[in-house]
């Protein structure tokens, strides 16, 4: 007899690491340790204005650049796109699952 179709519940919480999904000897990987972009904030707090909505991370911006140009992507609506469904992007530009991507317009 076939019992009936078993609902699923989406789970509470999730045990995932963006880190153990990326391949070791994946390109990002080897870009990563050599691109320190720590004191980005410091060189460029001049020209963001202090007033008006809060910018979009500057070492995010530029590690969003790096990958597009690393994979060739030259549009930046397709750039925001991949960040969306590509892992090691996300992992590279250290967002987490939850965390927006920015609008392609900025």
């Amino acid at each position: 007899m076939m019992g009936p179709k078993q609902g699923t519940q989406a789970a509470l919480f999730y045990e995932f690491s963006l880190e153990a999904h990326v391949p070791e000897h994946h390109l990002l990987r080897s870009i990563d340790r050599f691109v320190d972009l720590d004191d980005i904030r410091h060189y460029l707090t001049d020209f963001y204005s202090h007033t008006g909505r809060p910018s979009i991370d500057p070492e995010l911006l530029i590690r969003m650049r790096l990958v597009g140009y690393c994979f060739g992507i030259r549009s930046e609506r397709r750039l925001c796109e991949e960040m969306h469904l590509n892992l090691a992007f996300r992992w590279f530009c250290r967002l987490d699952l939850s965390d927006p991507v920015p609008n392609h317009s900025t």
